[in-house]
C-alpha cells in the first residue's frame, strides 16, 4: 500500500477523495513556495529578475523584434519600435515609438513584464524610467555575428524557450561556419562597402559589416580608419583600387540603381574594370538580427562567385 493510501486509512481516516485533494493543495503550495524567480545577467552586467517567463514583451529595437519573431515568441510582443517592419506582421504591433527616441509613457501603458533593449540604441534614462515603473528591463549588446548568435540564445533563455533558442542558434552557427571553411584559404580581395549614397560612406572594423566582409573572405578597404562610418571621395577610392564595391543603403529604388551605374564611370577601378559591382539589401548588414547570417552567404557569394557554394 502507497503512502497516500497508509495516510488515509492509519492516521487521518478521513475519505480518500478529501486526501487526495489536500495532497493536491500541498503541491501546488510546495510549488509556488519553492520554484524561486529566475536572474539574468544582461549584456551591461545588470541582475533582471523575472518571477515566470515573460508573457508580455516589448521589443525596444527592430533586430530584436526580429529576433522574438525568429523563436516564434510573436504572441507574446506587446509593442515594437518604428522600422520594426520584417517580418511584414510585425508592422501591426503597437508602436512604442524609434529605438533612439522611445515613448516611455506608451510602454507603459502596454503593461509589459519584460522589456528588451540594445546598449547602442536605448537611452539610459528611459530604461531607468521603465525599472522605476517596475518593468525588467534587459539591455543585449551583440558587436559581431557571434555575438548576435549568442543573443539569439540569451533571449530565449531569456523568454522560457532555451531548447528552442539553443536548436536554432546551433543551426545559425553551423551556416557561418560552412562560409568560414569555404573562405578560410582563399586569396582576400579588397572590398569597398558604400554604406551610403550622398554623402558616400563607408565601415571601419568596429562595426558588424567589417565581420561580415571578413567571415565572407574579404579585405574592407577602410578597415582602419579612425571614424566608425567615414565619408569616403571617389579619389580616395580610385587611389586604393578595391576588387568590388558592393553598395548597401536604405535607399531603394532608382536611386539604389543609379549608385552603382555611376561607379560604373570610373574605369581605372579594378572592381569596375571586372565589373564586380554589386547591390546588397541594407536590412541584412544594418540589424544585429538572424538575417544578418543570410547577409553573410551573401556577401561570400559576391566576394567569392568563383566559388561553387550551391543551396
Amino acid at each position: 500500500m502507497n503512502w497516500l493510501f497508509r495516510y488515509h486509512y492509519q492516521v487521518k481516516k478521513i475519505p480518500l477523495r478529501h486526501s487526495i485533494l489536500m495532497l493536491a493543495g500541498v503541491i501546488v503550495l510546495s510549488w509556488i513556495t519553492v520554484s524561486p524567480a529566475a536572474t539574468f545577467k544582461d549584456a551591461l552586467g545588470r541582475t533582471v529578475t523575472l518571477k515566470t517567463p515573460p508573457k508580455r514583451i516589448v521589443s525596444m529595437a527592430p533586430s530584436l523584434t526580429e529576433i522574438l519573431y525568429y523563436l516564434g515568441l510573436e504572441d507574446r510582443i506587446a509593442g515594437v519600435t518604428q522600422f520594426s517592419y520584417y517580418p511584414p506582421e510585425a508592422a501591426q504591433k503597437p508602436n512604442v515609438g524609434s529605438y533612439i527616441n522611445l515613448n516611455a509613457e506608451r510602454i507603459v501603458s502596454l503593461n509589459p513584464d519584460l522589456a528588451i533593449g540594445t546598449k547602442d540604441g536605448n537611452k539610459p534614462t528611459t530604461v531607468r524610467l521603465l525599472e522605476q515603473a517596475g518593468i525588467p528591463v534587459y539591455i543585449v549588446n551583440p558587436r559581431n555575428i557571434e555575438d548576435v548568435i549568442s543573443t539569439i540564445y540569451a533571449i530565449g533563455e531569456l523568454c522560457g524557450v532555451g531548447k528552442r533558442a539553443k536548436e536554432l542558434s546551433t543551426r545559425l552557427g553551423k551556416r557561418v561556419n560552412r562560409i568560414c571553411a569555404r573562405t578560410m584559404s582563399l586569396k582576400r580581395p579588397l572590398v569597398f562597402l558604400q554604406i551610403n549614397i550622398k554623402p558616400i560612406m563607408t565601415v571601419n572594423k568596429n562595426t558588424f559589416h567589417h565581420d561580415v566582409i571578413r567571415l565572407a573572405g574579404g579585405d574592407n578597404m577602410a578597415r582602419d580608419e579612425p571614424i566608425t562610418y567615414p565619408r569616403i571621395s571617389i579619389e580616395e577610392v580610385m587611389r586604393k583600387g578595391p576588387d568590388v564595391i558592393i553598395i548597401s543603403s536604405m535607399e531603394r529604388g532608382g536611386s539604389f540603381e543609379r549608385a552603382r551605374k555611376d561607379w560604373m564611370k570610373w574605369s581605372s577601378i579594378p572592381a569596375v574594370k571586372e565589373r564586380r559591382v554589386h547591390l546588397i539589401n541594407s536590412d541584412l548588414l544594418d540589424r544585429p538580427s538572424p538575417r544578418i547570417v543570410k547577409g553573410l552567404e551573401t556577401m561570400a557569394r559576391l566576394i567569392h562567385p568563383e566559388v561553387e557554394w550551391g543551396r
